[in-house]
């Protein structure tokens, strides 16, 4: 829960007086990191292997996709699919949710040849690893790519290894290895890979998408800067052409439901550099991350403190089948760059 402070201004001729009321509550719609990340891709099993075979991770359910999740995402009622979802074998969230659609007409990447001036849709699943040098190497002989090499970059007391993989169908995993200080304990141990903790957009405009995280979703903030310029031309992940770091600013944000290290989503804005825009495309059956699922409490709720903050309901409340939970209450809501949020009840 959140106390938002609101500033009234009242003239008296010449003379302004600012009160501040402390007494407004925005509550979080939900307390829980998320569930799981949804990705459509063309073949489950060649875009598993970078995630078992690489990363660790093991087979928490594979099937068919019921005909209520095939409604679901909008599509014709003769479309089918498959999913398979994946995650360390300790974790109980933070998954990796893979989705199949067969017969549900033309797909295409939702971000395709994209760059990070490129807004709209989820940009990249970014995921804590160990050892990340190996990893890039496997990757590479696996048939993964990256914008960049690993790059050295610094935010706040960590002192990190990055760089972004791209594989299949445009999907995009940003590794991250922290050299120092040493990850906390709270974050359960893995093999290779750790359980997504950060999703990223590119967005048109990172203060409206950080209203929408704080005002209507009711989030926390981890981190909101100040539009950046390196002091020297630097190498970083995203790919920015080297002699522009000085001269071209981006801005960031990142938001939880609650204080952790998972959960989080993260928002950055390219002030300068105008790409194209894919926020039109974000929906199923095209490829790439298509949606988060946060969990709640009471899906009803979810929906009416969003509605009574004035966002619009994407997808209604329906009943569907989920496994490996068993039946779940859902509906989604879509951000300002079109990005897919889903929030579902355990029932």
């Amino acid at each position: 829960m959140k106390k938002l402070i609101i500033f009234l201004i009242i003239l008296y001729s010449n003379v302004s007086v600012v009160l501040a009321l402390e007494d407004f509550e925005v509550d979080s719609v939900t307390q829980a990191v998320w569930q799981e990340a949804v990705i459509s891709v063309t073949n489950l099993d060649r875009s598993a292997k970078f995630f078992i075979d690489i990363g660790g991770y093991e087979i928490k359910w594979r099937g068919p996709l019921s005909a209520n999740n095939i409604s679901q995402w909008g599509l014709p009622d003769q479309a089918s699919g498959e999913a398979l979802l994946l995650g360390p074998s300790t974790y109980r969230d933070s998954f990796v949710r893979l989705v199949r659609f067969d017969a549900a007409g033309k797909r295409i990447p939702m971000r395709p040849g994209s760059r990070a001036w490129d807004t709209g849709c989820y940009f990249s699943l970014m995921v804590r690893m160990k050892d990340i040098s190996s990893i890039y190497d496997d990757a590479i002989k696996m048939g993964w790519w990256t914008e960049t090499p690993i790059v050295d970059l610094e935010f706040g007391i960590s002192k990190l290894k990055v760089t972004i993989f791209r594989g299949p169908d445009g999907v995009q995993v940003q590794g991250y290895e922290r050299l120092s200080p040493p990850l906390p304990e709270t974050i359960p141990d893995f093999k290779r890979f750790a359980g997504p903790f950060n999703v990223m957009q590119i967005v048109k405009d990172r203060d409206k998408s950080y209203e929408f995280f704080t005002q209507v979703l009711g989030f926390e903030t981890f981190y909101k800067g100040k539009p950046y310029t390196a002091k020297t031309p630097t190498h970083t992940p995203l790919g920015i052409p080297i002699n522009l770091t000085t001269s071209v600013p981006y801005q960031a944000g990142i938001v939880y439901p609650r204080a952790g290290e998972f959960g989080r989503m993260e928002m950055i804005e390219m002030m300068g550099l105008v790409g194209r825009d894919y926020s039109h495309q974000c929906h199923a059956p095209n490829l790439g991350i298509l949606s988060v699922r946060y969990p709640v409490e009471s899906a009803e709720q979810a929906k009416i403190l969003i509605q009574d903050r004035g966002w619009q309901i994407t997808n209604d409340i329906q009943i569907l089948s989920l496994p490996p939970y068993g039946n779940v209450k859902t509906f989604s809501v879509t951000t300002p760059d079109g990005s897919i949020i889903e929030f579902i009840e355990m029932i």
